[in-house]
């Protein structure tokens, strides 16, 4: 069944009225604010629905948690619903449509599609509706309840997945629940497919400056953050550390990320250095793999006593808010990636980026100015821009501050909901044309 999980959130959470617009204006500027003031205010009480598979872990739950509330604080009645698993098998196949999706191949059958994913969409909506202005559905999980589900008002469907070399069968099997939305949204022009006939909308993910991760930290305030998460696991944190956070999955490349440290932290020049590699990655309910993938990834750290795998840690947002402050340089060369909010989260700590030429990436790494692009199996750039790194802390800094800024420009939570108050503007008549960032 559905849980209608904004009321529940805001209940174990500082009332909306206490959310502190000053402290977004402080970071935005008085201007953006007024702005979004000023968008919000034909559309204050118009609800506004979000479904999606998972309340916790992933980008799309931690946008979400801080996205319900701010919309909330600016008169808009913003919903969460939760898409349940009626089955064990269902969190696995939408993973094979995650992988799929993704170019990788994976065995899938009639009944999996019908029997499982399809009767899932069927149950969530049994005696159940959602009514409002806009719904934006998130993701696969719940694509197909465009037409098995009971929805009352106009709903687009929200795809943060890298579509470009997604498997025909399962694209196609998609593609008819997908324009029976009124509309479509990519985080990438690259990423829509052939055969979408409804509106297509680009918009970037963003990222909450006032969260816990998010919070900029002193380097004095972050290193007392970390000091019982490094004295639990024995890490010196006065070494240089090269940072990777993501889930365990196949796509996050943490082998390529293991086997060019192992090479380039026995480099003549970098020895002396003593530089640390630190791994962190969280599980969530709607990726069953993830385990299996630690398994594999700490076959690949060989005992290395320089390579710290971590997973699930304890005060997690803070940790990791505070390690990207601290951290020397942020790798994430994942092959393939809708757009990678941890690299933004990395940029707004100040702490330049190596990261993969794909999907979304290459709009926050800007190649030489608030990190290094590179090709996600090239071993040799990535240890070129590993060393690079490393011996030069001074033009780290440098490169940090100007990605905090791009970061500030283009990526942050008021920045998404601008441009979801311009489509809920659109889809309830007070504005005729479609927003400036409709692609098709």
């Amino acid at each position: 069944m559905f849980y209608d999980k904004s009321e529940k959130y805001l209940q174990e959470s500082p009332p909306i009225e206490a959310l502190n617009l000053q402290s977004y204006e402080e970071v935005i500027g008085h201007k953006k604010l007024e702005k979004l003031k000023q968008l919000a205010a034909p559309l204050e009480n118009k609800v506004w629905a979000h479904v999606n598979s998972t309340y916790i872990g992933g980008g799309v739950a931690e946008m979400l948690k801080s996205l319900v509330p701010l919309a909330k604080g600016f008169g808009i009645d913003a919903q969460w619903h939760l898409f349940e698993a009626h089955s064990e098998d269902f969190f696995y196949i939408t993973k094979k449509f995650h992988d799929l999706i993704q170019g990788v191949e994976q065995p899938f059958s009639v009944e999996e599609l019908h029997g499982v994913y399809i009767d899932n969409s069927i149950k969530n909506f049994e005696n159940y509706s959602v009514t409002a202005d806009l719904t934006v559905v998130h993701d696969p999980q719940p694509c197909a309840t465009s037409v098995f589900g009971n929805y009352e008002g106009p709903k687009l469907w929200r795809c943060h997945i890298d579509t470009t070399s997604a498997n025909k069968l399962i694209w196609n099997f998609l593609l008819p629940f997908i324009n029976h939305y009124d509309g479509a949204i990519f985080t990438d022009e690259r990423f829509v497919k052939q055969g979408v006939k409804k509106p297509v909308y680009r918009v970037a993910p963003s990222i909450d400056p006032l969260s816990p991760k998010n919070r900029q930290l002193s380097e004095q305030e972050a290193r007392q953050i970390l000091a019982p998460l490094f004295n639990k696991h024995n890490i010196d944190g006065d070494r240089p550390i090269v940072l990777a956070v993501s889930r365990y999955d196949i796509h996050k490349n943490q082998a390529t990320i293991i086997k060019a440290f192992k090479e380039i932290k026995n480099d003549k020049e970098v020895q002396n250095k003593k530089p640390i590699l630190i791994i962190v990655g969280n599980t969530a309910s709607d990726d069953p793999d993830g385990l299996a993938m630690y398994g594999q990834i700490m076959e690949d750290r060989e005992n290395d006593t320089d390579i710290f795998l971590l997973m699930n840690i304890e005060n997690n947002d803070e940790n990791i808010g505070a390690l990207m402050r601290i951290a020397n340089q942020f790798v994430h060369i994942s092959t393939k990636e809708g757009f990678g909010l941890v690299v933004t989260e990395a940029l707004w700590q100040g702490t330049p980026v190596i990261g993969s030429n794909v999907g979304g990436i290459p709009q926050q790494v800007i190649d030489n100015e608030t990190g290094f692009l590179v090709e996600p199996f090239e071993i040799d750039q990535i240890k070129q821009k590993m060393k690079y790194l490393l011996l030069h802390p001074d033009e780290s800094k440098h490169i940090g501050k100007q990605a905090m800024e791009h970061v500030r420009e283009n990526f942050l939570l008021p920045s998404l909901l601008e441009k979801y108050l311009l489509l809920m503007r659109h889809y309830t008549g007070v504005d005729s044309n479609h927003p400036h960032f409709k692609i098709g």
